[in-house]
């Protein structure tokens, strides 16, 4: 199993693309530590996934845009593994949906507070045990939102930019301590953020996103598991030395990355860039 023997914390799985993420590891071997806001949604995450891996799956109530129940969280896994080589940094929400002037701004701040916030404090937090393991590796879930205007969803496509900044800035700090830092893109995905975007309606979200949105869901979107086994991937010794990347569960070819891995050191491919007209082929001066 390409996990066995590894242990890893996954945040926002009780459902969708995190409970996959959870389910995928502990098929591979993996002990999991689940956690999520919603205590009653996390105990049955818990009780389904034990009955694929019993004895190697955790759960902790956390709201991780708290430092203090973050901090608890830690003090939870500390007593639960000896080490840590996985952080998935995978909780976030679509927050409020409309026009930026209309919108509830405490909904707004919520939304960051979560999406960003919630990532750098796990982060933070568990650099230390990550640095202790043999090759950590911290996977963070940014997705579409972080590569394009996403109109009516401004503190999610925000949010979503900003830990794709800081993921690959912190995979430069952490280069030489031997922590791979990567984030995850896992597609157009059939979850409770496009119920939700289906429940707000093309007012608030725009028709053109709406119609999209209502499209994905008759044609049942990506699979989960492609993302799931895409954060498997990048968990194994096959990744190591790959960071700093914003890898596409759907479009790229990452089971053969490692192949490159050399060239991938040294070039700003899946990274965030400004394009300039000779970019385009153009000369603008």
């Amino acid at each position: 199993m390409k996990l066995a023997g590894k242990t890893a914390v996954i945040t926002g799985a009780s459902q969708g693309l995190g409970f996959e993420i959870a389910r995928a590891f502990l098929l591979e071997g993996a002990k999991v530590m689940i956690c999520s806001r919603s205590t009653k949604d996390l105990a049955t995450a818990h009780e389904r996934l034990s009955g694929l891996a019993t004895g190697r799956v955790f759960s902790e109530t956390v709201d991780v845009s708290s430092e203090s129940e973050v901090r608890r969280l830690h003090g939870a896994v500390c007593a639960t593994f000896d080490t840590l080589d996985v952080l998935v940094c995978n909780a976030g929400v679509y927050g409020p949906k409309g026009k930026v002037e209309t919108i509830d701004w405490e909904d707004w701040c919520r939304a960051v507070e979560i999406n960003v916030f919630g990532t750098v404090l796990c982060c933070r937090t568990f650099i230390p045990m990550l640095e202790r393991a043999h090759r950590g590796k911290i996977i963070i879930i940014s997705g579409g939102g972080a590569t394009k205007p996403l109109s009516y969803l401004s503190a999610y496509a925000t949010s979503k930019a900003a830990i794709a900044r800081f993921g690959e800035t912190i995979a430069e700090e952490l280069r030489e301590r031997g922590i791979d830092v990567n984030l995850v893109a896992p597609g157009a995905l059939n979850t409770r953020l496009l119920d939700e975007i289906l429940e707000a309606g093309p007012e608030r979200v725009g028709h053109a996103f709406y119609e999209a949105s209502l499209r994905q869901k008759q044609s049942g979107g990506t699979p989960l598991a492609r993302g799931a086994d895409l954060c498997v991937y990048l968990s194994t010794t096959d990744s190591d030395g790959i960071t700093g990347k914003l890898i596409s569960a759907v479009w790229d070819p990452w089971e053969r990355l490692s192949e490159n891995r050399k060239e991938l050191q040294s070039t700003d491919i899946y990274t965030l860039r400004r394009i300039t007209p000779e970019d385009r082929g153009k000369k603008w001066r």
